[in-house]
């Protein structure tokens, strides 16, 4: 039947693990699969139009796989190319910038929000727009943190080297006495110890919880919500480097993920 298709999961690399954990959680029957295109990553470096060409070839990727719904598990994608992504595919899709945003404004109490990114999220504006659209009366500071995804992609997230980075570019949100940290790049959950760590009292906002909580409600509006309660299916495709994604997502998870399927995407 329809409803039993899977769920797409899509972001540069090994960061929209963090997703995935979470839609399994809210979501433990359905089948997903999960695309990492890891060859190309960072996506946080690339300009828009290669940004929206490698996703562009990722929903191709996943619509041969016969999903029902897309999950764009990637900040810089969901803030560069989702707009245009749906233009384009009728199949219906979901980002992670919307929904954090939304979690970011329930959470502040001092209204000063902070947002890290990848340089090309934060120079888009999206989050900004996003935050300020629901309440124009924000202080919001944004700041790109471009070394955070390679230090986690090398399984780096809890090492001497990740505090020292992340003290450089956090202490800025102490100094402004932000109450609410945006994570606003998948891959950043991975660092939370480290995080927390320097921003002993603020808030940190994960999108993926949103972006799971997002999901079940649409699948169940439109009547999608797989209907065995069987045991699912959990795929994994990369463009590169499978075992090292192997490594760091059954890390992550805390479980062994299984065979990671290496694919070139056309």
């Amino acid at each position: 039947m329809n409803n039993n298709r899977p769920i797409g999961i899509f972001d540069s690399g090994v960061g929209g693990i963090t997703v995935f954990k979470e839609i399994r959680k809210y979501l433990p029957y359905e089948n997903l699969i999960y695309f990492g295109d890891t060859k190309h990553n960072p996506y946080g470096s690339k300009s828009k139009d290669t940004v929206t060409r490698l996703s562009t070839e990722n929903v191709q990727f996943l619509l041969r796989k016969n999903v029902k719904y897309v999950v764009i598990a990637c900040n810089t994608a969901s803030a560069l190319s989702l707009h245009l992504l749906r233009k384009f595919y009728t199949v219906p899709m979901i980002g992670v910038v919307d929904t954090g945003a939304k979690a970011a404004i329930e959470t502040t109490k001092n209204g000063k929000i902070g947002v890290i990114g990848t340089r090309a999220t934060i120079d888009s504006g999206a989050y900004l727009r996003a935050l300020l659209k629901l309440d124009p009366k924000l202080k919001i500071k944004s700041l790109a943190c471009p070394l955070f995804v390679p230090l986690v992609e090398e399984g780096w997230s809890n090492s001497k080297v990740a505090e020292l980075t992340a003290f450089e570019y956090l202490k800025v949100f102490r100094k402004i006495k932000a109450d609410t940290l945006v994570l606003g790049c998948t891959h950043y959950p991975f660092l939370k110890p480290v995080i927390v760590k320097i921003l002993k009292n603020t808030r940190l906002i994960d999108s993926a919880t949103e972006t799971a909580k997002a999901v079940k409600k649409e699948l169940e509006q439109k009547s999608l919500i797989r209907e065995k309660k069987t045991r699912p299916t959990c795929t994994f495709y990369v463009t590169d480097a499978p075992e090292r994604f192997k490594k760091i997502g059954s890390s992550f998870l805390g479980y062994d993920i299984g065979q990671v399927k290496l694919v070139e995407v056309e």
